[in-house]
């Protein structure tokens, strides 16, 4: 009994009802104006439906009216794009008439009836209701009398699951706005995998310096070396915390500029963290770095962290090489450090499968692995 009564308290079937009632008002008044015609608003639909703009108007009303509070209820509030979605809003207008007049007719006489049934079971005859007024006057008429107001209760119930089917069906999501969303979805999707693998990058790279250093610092045993250190996971903290800060706006989907994100520029800073871990970093740049795209210069960016993070984390405090260069329209990155032990096989670790993926997403190409008895990680990305 519970669960028959639901929906008589919730907030949804009274909206639903009163999305029905609406298109009702304009036809009051056409039959004040002339009654004697009352197909003239169903006609009046028929050009007013195909204005774009008017799809939008249904669409804002249905999604407050008849699915309040629902995140995806399905139903669009974009304008028409083509003849297709006008015919829908056509339908959809006219479909809301026929079911609003429906809604208008069960709210109004089904409670009258309930109310005739009374009088005929108390001894009074009805008066201008058909058929009831051939009936003698009886108390039997009162068991009779619920029978409208549960009819009325189903009729509203069951109207607004219908109009609300036929928003969704009518006023629904075009082919190419499905698309669009799709997409869209997509590129989040992608956004938040590239911020994935930034996190991996940027803290992965912190916490390796701030191991290496102070597995050093306390095998040097040196107070100036301990300092060294100590600043040296102190800087680096401060950058992965900025990092952190970053991409935590940008999945709360706060309006942060992605120039924000480090670039070539700042590569002196990841070299000179290396250096304090105690590696012997031999830098090369040539060519016009501060003059490379904003995409491939931050991504690249990302590629040196990881390549100069993994040299940290598995070889230790090691000789490293790093060449930059920018020429003929390609960025070229290479890191090189010596093996300290037997040569691995190919690498297949999350860092080194990122780098893969970030040049590629770039058109370019990278390659990890042993060569010439050192491990080198090579990228080349184009500039345009």
């Amino acid at each position: 009994m519970a669960r028959l009564l639901r929906p008589l308290l919730r907030g949804t079937t009274y909206t639903r009802l009163l999305h029905l009632w609406v298109p009702m008002l304009m036809v009051s008044v056409w039959l004040y104006i002339d009654p004697s015609a009352p197909w003239v608003p169903a006609l009046l639909l028929l050009p007013l439906g195909l204005v774009p703009a008017v799809r939008r108007g249904e669409g804002v009303q249905a999604r407050l009216m008849l699915t309040p509070g629902e995140p995806e209820p399905g139903i669009s509030e974009a304008p028409a794009a083509n003849w297709r979605d006008r015919l829908r809003t056509v339908l959809w207008l006219e479909l809301r008439m026929v079911l609003g007049g429906a809604a208008v007719f069960a709210s109004v006489w089904l409670p009258v009836l309930c109310f005739e049934l009374v009088r005929c079971a108390w001894g009074d005859a009805p008066a201008g209701i058909p058929l009831l007024g051939r009936l003698p006057p009886h108390p039997a008429w009162a068991l009779l009398a619920p029978l409208p107001l549960l009819a009325l209760y189903g009729v509203v119930v069951g109207l607004g699951e219908l109009v609300t089917a036929a928003a969704r069906r009518l006023l629904g999501p075009s082919a190419a706005e499905r698309l669009a969303a799709l997409e869209e979805r997509t590129e989040q999707l992608l956004e938040r995998t590239r911020m994935a693998r930034e996190l991996h990058d940027s803290i992965g790279h912190a916490l390796t310096v701030a191991v290496v250093q102070a597995g050093a610092a306390r095998a040097a045993g040196d107070p100036e070396f301990t300092d060294r250190a100590l600043s040296a996971i102190e800087e680096t903290g401060r950058a992965a915390l900025e990092d952190l800060e970053r991409v935590l706006g940008v999945l709360r989907e706060a309006e942060r500029p992605v120039s924000a994100r480090p670039t070539l520029a700042d590569a002196g800073r990841l070299l000179e963290s290396a250096r304090a871990s105690g590696a012997t970093v031999d830098a090369e740049v040539t060519g016009p770095v501060e003059a490379v795209p904003g995409p491939v210069s931050r991504e690249g960016h990302r590629i040196l962290q990881e390549a100069l993070t993994n040299a940290l984390r598995h070889a230790g405090a090691v000789p490293v090489r790093v060449r930059v260069a920018v020429t003929d329209g390609l960025l070229t990155l290479e890191v090189r450090n010596p093996l300290p032990g037997a040569v691995p096989g190919p690498g297949r670790g999350s860092g080194l499968r990122g780098i893969r993926e970030r040049a590629a997403l770039l058109g370019g190409t990278a390659r990890t692995g042993p060569h010439e008895g050192d491990w080198q990680v090579r990228a080349e990305l184009p500039l345009g």
